[in-house]
């Protein structure tokens, strides 16, 4: 079976694997503070299902999977699914993306299976604020969990939404991060995903965001990763980087390598697009292997060319960040 690749030239190689869609948190550019109706538990990928499609991505150029949530550690005996899913030969690289409200008790065996980068969601180092963004009084856990996955040698991109009126003032404590420990801290501009449906009209751009972080520090442009959605940055004396990430102004779209399934099964090309099609309903209809990856091929040959127009495809219809699996 050839690789999957759209109709740009765009080799997909790259999986954000949802494995729910509730989370312990309610921060309020992802859901509103009442939460929303999670899907039930019977619509949801089980284990087996998800190391099964797993296989067939893996059979067709997949290699590096991104574990989201929601926040994936609500979910039980995710440790059981990682150990086996870091068994898989045709994965280079494991990921996952959490609150850290929910982690520590699972470090040693992560580092054990070799799962050690680790996106981090966090919009505050302030405990009163961090509170009022999470709705959650979740602070001191996530803090003492940071420092220890930082003395524990994982591999910490450190994510923050920034959103005019709310956290400007966290950028550069935030960066104060990176100063100290040689972690990634990245900026994102807020995205519509809020289960609003609708656009905010308040998202700080990118270069705003840079324009704060260069009142105070003079920093040099680093070469970016191939299909690196973020531009990355060093001040000089830090030991570690930072980055600014234009998820609403869309930059990146260009060499865009990656595919997302949701835990309900949906197949999305692009983050601002519609449903390409539902993997679970394949898997429990009796498709065989070669029939969804001949689904997957012609759902990525459906791939927009940017998130433009993927939102314009998708009428601009925009779902909460944890049903999209981020």
């Amino acid at each position: 079976m050839e690789k999957l690749q759209d109709k740009f030239g765009r080799e997909i190689n790259y999986l954000r694997l949802s494995v729910t869609d509730r989370c312990n948190l309610r921060c309020t550019y992802c859901m509103p503070e009442r939460g929303l109706k999670f899907a039930p538990k019977q619509t949801l990928l089980t284990y087996e299902e998800l190391l099964d499609l797993a296989d067939m991505l893996g059979g067709v150029g997949i290699n590096k999977i991104r574990i989201t949530g929601g926040e994936p550690f609500v979910r039980a005996d995710l440790m059981g699914f990682l150990e086996r899913l870091s068994a898989k030969p045709f994965l280079e690289k494991i990921s996952i993306t959490s609150n850290l409200t929910l982690i520590r008790p699972h470090l040693a065996n992560l580092l054990k299976l070799g799962i050690k980068d680790i996106n981090v969601s966090l919009d505050s180092l302030e405990k009163e604020k961090f509170h009022e963004i999470t709705r959650r009084d979740e602070f001191e856990e996530v803090e003492q969990t940071l420092n220890e996955m930082i003395d524990r040698g994982f591999n910490l991109k450190i994510n923050c939404v920034v959103m005019a009126g709310t956290n400007e003032d966290q950028v550069l404590a935030l960066l104060q991060l990176a100063e100290k420990h040689p972690v990634s801290v990245r900026f994102l501009e807020e995205m519509p995903f809020n289960g609003s449906g609708e656009e905010l009209g308040r998202t700080l751009d990118y270069k705003s965001i840079l324009g704060i972080i260069s009142e105070n520090y003079e920093y040099t442009k680093l070469i970016d990763e191939p299909s690196s959605t973020s531009q990355n940055y060093h001040i000089e004396g830090f030991a570690g980087n930072f980055g600014v990430i234009p998820s609403f102004s869309r930059t990146f779209c260009g060499d865009c390598n990656r595919l997302r399934l949701s835990a309900t099964g949906e197949v999305r090309t692009c983050l601002y697009g519609q449903n390409q099609l539902n993997l679970r309903d394949l898997l429990r209809g009796g498709s065989s292997e070669e029939e969804i990856q001949a689904a997957l091929k012609e759902a990525v040959l459906k791939k927009p060319k940017d998130g433009f127009a993927a939102a314009d495809e998708n009428e601009k219809i925009y779902l909460s960040m944890t049903k999209l699996g981020g």
